[in-house]
């Protein structure tokens, strides 16, 4: 009864009220009423989770389609030092994050999202530090001889070519003796799409802790893989085990470490069988790195993804991004932007970018070996930590 006196009055006023919310109010004034008029909601449809299916084939940079990689490394007549190329030719959507106090880079402006150019041929990451950008012109010789670049109407191409340099000199080489056009020019001229290894190779010869890189491959079907050249402030290691910071990272057993023995840790931390490099208490900090995917990224994407992965150093470094520190993450996509990546994809390779620099970083640890009087090789100075890794080589 009361349900009919409200549609009543309602039917007689309807004009008045039309369009206002006190009419859609008296016109609804049961609970029975609206279950009746209003629609069936939509059954909620279950979010696929994205999740890790194991590394890439080789575990390194490479395993990103469209990209090659080439190093040109000196140790000899007063330089260690070295350069690394990661060449992309066809074009690669690019971004970037810089954190920290010191930073060496070029080209990186260009790289902001909304600019004209949105793509680049290569990156260099280099020891040396502000010389050691020169090794891009090198870079940018041998792109132009190949017509790799932006056309320029009729005239030629300018290649694109970002850089981001490591502090490296001295470090247990000569002061003068750093990358210049030809360490690039030669490096360009090395990539290949073969494994890359980690260890005292391009720009981690001279780096505190080497170079290091890892992949990994997303249920989605998008690979993501690291490259870095280690060279920070803080610390890979955790003075509490002796071990990476970044050991909790370990897809399967790619480290192979056990928790030293409680000798080593404790020398270690007295200073016996430490880093004894030279240039211990230096201003030679800066770690420097590329993230890379398969996925179609848009350029805000590629800057977000090099964030996160340089935020995410801190996973793997203590302390990170200091004053004396340039720490410089690029980030590539090899396939051209599609504008359908989802929150979910999206989020799954940003998160994976971070975790596969963080391993990257442990490689780094791991495989780097003394060279001259440069940092112990980690296994060098912690075999016992390293037993399983040398009953596993040939």
């Amino acid at each position: 009864m009361m349900l009919e006196v409200a549609l009543r009055a309602a039917r007689g006023c309807r004009r008045s009220w039309r369009g206002s919310a006190v009419a859609t109010a008296l016109l609804l004034p049961t609970h029975a009423l609206l279950a009746q008029t209003a629609p069936a909601a939509a059954a909620p449809q279950p979010r696929t989770r994205i999740t890790v299916v194991g590394t890439g084939p080789s575990n390194s940079i490479t395993d990103v389609p469209n990209l090659k990689v080439g190093s040109y490394t000196r140790s000899d007549s007063g330089y260690r030092t070295g350069t690394t190329v990661i060449r992309t030719e066809r074009g690669a959507t690019a971004g970037y994050s810089q954190m920290g106090g010191a930073p060496g880079t070029k080209e990186t402006d260009l790289l902001k999202p909304g600019g004209q150019v949105r793509a680049v041929q290569a990156i260099v990451l280099s020891g040396g530090s502000a010389y050691g950008l020169d090794a891009t012109t090198g870079v940018m010789r041998w792109m132009e001889e190949r017509g790799f670049g932006v056309p320029i109407g009729s005239a030629g191409v300018v290649p694109i070519v970002p850089a981001a340099i490591l502090m490296d000199l001295g470090r247990g080489g000569d002061f003068k003796k750093r990358p210049d056009a030809e360490f690039g020019y030669k490096a360009a001229e090395a990539a290949t799409s073969d494994p890359v290894k980690s260890g005292r190779i391009g720009m981690g010869m001279g780096a505190g802790w080497g170079m290091g890189t890892a992949s990994v491959k997303l249920s989605n079907g998008y690979t993501v893989a690291a490259i870095v050249g280690l060279n920070p402030a803080g610390s890979p290691l955790d003075p509490r085990t002796c071990l990476p910071y970044g050991y909790f990272l370990e897809i399967g057993d790619e480290f192979n470490l056990v928790q030293p023995d409680p000798s080593e840790c404790a020398s270690a931390a007295a200073g016996s069988g430490g880093p004894r490099d030279g240039s211990d208490n230096a201003p030679s900090n800066t770690t420097i790195a590329l993230v890379a995917t398969d996925a179609p990224l848009e350029d805000l994407e590629a800057e977000r993804m090099a964030t996160i992965a340089n935020a995410g150093l801190a996973r793997s470094i203590r302390p990170i991004h200091g004053i004396g520190d340039g720490d410089t993450v690029f980030g590539l996509a090899t396939t051209a932007p599609s504008h359908t990546m989802s929150n979910a994809d999206l989020q799954a390779i940003f998160n994976a970018a971070a975790d596969a620099l963080g391993r990257a970083v442990v490689h780094a640890v791991v495989e780097s070996k003394r060279v001259g009087n440069s940092r112990a090789g980690y296994c060098e100075q912690y075999p016992s930590a390293c037993v399983k890794r040398t009953a596993t080589r040939p």
